[in-house]
């Protein structure tokens, strides 16, 4: 296919393996950030085509996998609700909450329906007047503008039965909190193309000069990732750490302006618990307090408890490059797709998902 296959050709990724092998020196980590080029190396094999010296950890880059128990809980607790209609993507239905998980109670009767868009919820919430329409607003920087633009049309046309419940989470913080952790083992950052075609990468610049850690902006085919690690080691061989963009194709150094208006306009900054990882200051987004009335917490009431992540989910670890899914004790046998222990096994984008289905040994 035209603008795919070239970006996955075996001959040059032998080429560009060869040409990394050749430039290292000594021993480097590198972090990928986001789940979806996690499924990209699992599934090509990418990092079995690096030099022994050469390892990729993964980062926290699924948002679904981040989502806090208390989230998922207040989740359930809204679609079960009889004059609830509960909109969500469908990796966030088998993410387990601390009872349950939104696919159980799709089968208890809730109305729970799988979405393509937020703006596929407000059409819902105007063709179902009598019913209360929320969508489950869940993501990094790529999926705000979306989000926010439903809630900007919500208010512009007078929509009074939509609101959303919103988990968004910020990269650079996240970032920032893995290099500042004593348990901390990279060196150097391969950054979400997505998530900079929106937001740019000025934000990552002080960052990188902060901890002297080089951070390159990367795409998610082969051929991408590929050429994200020769240039990062690149820097690394140098003694540079500066920020470098890999995805020239699609993503500029100030990013989508227009977007970013639209998210300052709707959302605001503010704390935000990680699953796994605990709280993180200013890595969130929340409503403003002029779309208060579309924040579904406040417009129900929700009450959130004390939660308790499972001992044997070792997820925080795995998403700080810490650990890697095979070294969970629970990994393939009591945690598995059909039965989670944590988030990082059930979605799309979860490394420990990529693990079982392209490395699990039977």
């Amino acid at each position: 296919m035209k603008y795919v296959d070239e970006y996955r050709d075996a001959d040059a990724a032998a080429k560009y393996a060869s040409a990394i092998a050749q430039l290292t020196t000594r021993p480097w980590t590198i972090m990928e950030i986001c789940g979806g080029q996690t499924h990209a190396i699992v599934k090509y094999g990418i990092d079995e085509l690096l030099p022994a010296n050469v390892t990729l950890v993964h980062g926290p880059g699924c948002p679904v996998c981040v989502t806090p128990i208390e989230l998922i809980d207040k989740a359930v607790e809204l679609a079960a609700r009889p004059d609830v209609i509960f909109c969500s993507f469908g990796d966030m239905l088998r993410v387990p909450g601390t009872h349950k998980d939104l696919l159980s109670v799709k089968a208890l009767g809730g109305d729970v329906r799988i979405v393509y868009s937020p703006l596929d919820a407000l059409k819902l919430a105007q063709a179902n007047p009598t019913k209360e329409v929320v969508f489950f607003a869940v993501g990094f920087e790529t999926t705000a503008p979306a989000n926010a633009m439903s809630v900007y049309q919500a208010k512009q046309l007078g929509i009074a039965n939509y609101s959303i419940l919103v988990s968004h989470v910020l990269v650079p913080p996240a970032i920032e909190t893995i290099l500042s952790s004593p348990q901390n083992q990279v060196q150097g950052f391969l950054a979400a193309g997505h998530v900079c075609t929106v937001m740019g990468y000025t934000e990552y610049e002080p960052l990188a000069a902060k901890y002297r850690v080089p951070m390159v902006v990367t795409g998610f085919e082969p051929l991408d990732i590929l050429q994200g690690v020769y240039m990062c080691i690149k820097q690394l061989e140098e003694g540079r750490a500066e920020v470098e963009n890999q995805y020239t194709r699609v993503v500029k150094r100030e990013g989508n302006r227009s977007a970013q208006q639209l998210i300052a306009e709707v959302f605001e900054v503010s704390p935000r618990k990680w699953r796994g990882i605990g709280e993180i200051p200013n890595s969130g987004w929340a409503l403003r307090e002029i779309y208060a009335a579309y924040d579904a917490e406040k417009r129900f009431d929700i009450a959130s408890g004390p939660v308790e992540e499972s001992s044997e989910c070792i997820s925080g670890l795995i998403m700080q490059g810490v650990k890697k899914p095979e070294q969970c004790p629970a990994f393939g046998t009591r945690c598995t797709p059909e039965h989670p222990l944590g988030a990082p096994m059930v979605s799309s984008e979860g490394a420990c998902a990529a693990y079982y289905r392209y490395r699990r040994r039977s």
